[in-house]
């Protein structure tokens, strides 16, 4: 039985400043008196430089890296930049930047290889909309699996690789899958993985869910079948919200 160590992230996406690098240390306690888990925070660009620092046990990351190395991509930042400012990983396709930004698959998979060779770890995003959800779960399934096979970087691996799936119609919305419908989901994920990685790559790779995760469902929905971690939006924000789920883990 392949044995997995949990990974709590937190996603802020576009929300802190620097009054709040108090929780970052907060949170760093915190993860300091866990030595059976992984933490980490995905924060503003901003923040990197001046939370790194204080981060200590915590993994301070990027929420977006660009696929190229330099170039005219105004407004973007390489790998080599986020490095150099503190960053030890970074998020790629969540559904915000697939939405918003209109990043492809092949986008998603290049962007998580450049992250790797400029020397980032990288959570890799999936999910499926409402729309997509409500044709059935083996749709569902389906939709998911061919979208992360299609996002998987050359080389894949779960020494620097993990998977988060995020349900779009559960982000910031309050509404969770249930346990037995993120198990489904989980299962057809690792599935997908063994059959484009082998075995031991698919089996070892971790896969996060993420979606309204708070401290009130964090234990069932950690304690659910290949549910590796949590990547967590708005409660990841204060180490009073973001404590309960480290500790359920």
């Amino acid at each position: 039985m392949t044995v997995r160590r949990k990974f709590v992230a937190g996603n802020w996406k576009m929300n802190g400043l620097k009054g709040q690098l108090g929780e970052v240390s907060a949170i760093a306690e915190l993860a300091a008196a866990r030595n059976d888990i992984d933490v980490a925070l995905y924060l503003p660009a901003t923040l990197i430089a001046a939370a790194a620092p204080l981060g200590g046990a915590v993994l301070i990351g990027a929420q977006d890296c660009h696929q190229e190395e330099a170039g005219a991509y105004t407004g973007n930042l390489s790998a080599a930049m986020l490095a150099e400012a503190g960053a030890r990983g970074t998020l790629v396709g969540h559904s915000e930047r697939r939405q918003y930004q209109q990043e492809s698959n092949a986008d998603v998979a290049a962007k998580a290889l450049a992250a790797h060779k400029g020397g980032l770890s990288v959570v890799l995003c999936v999910g499926e909309t409402l729309d997509t959800r409500e044709q059935g779960d083996d749709v569902a399934h389906a939709f998911v699996a061919d979208q992360l096979v299609a996002s998987l970087p050359e080389g894949a691996d779960p020494q620097w690789l993990t998977i988060a799936y995020e349900p779009v119609w559960a982000i910031g919305t309050g509404k969770v899958a249930t346990p037995p419908q993120i198990a489904a989901m989980h299962a057809a994920l690792r599935a997908a993985l063994v059959k484009a990685l082998g075995a031991e790559a698919g089996n070892a790779m971790r896969i996060l869910y993420g979606g309204s995760v708070s401290g009130d469902n964090a234990a069932d929905i950690l304690h659910t079948d290949n549910v590796d971690g949590a990547l967590v939006g708005g409660a990841s924000l204060t180490a009073a919200k973001f404590g309960p789920i480290i500790a359920a883990a």
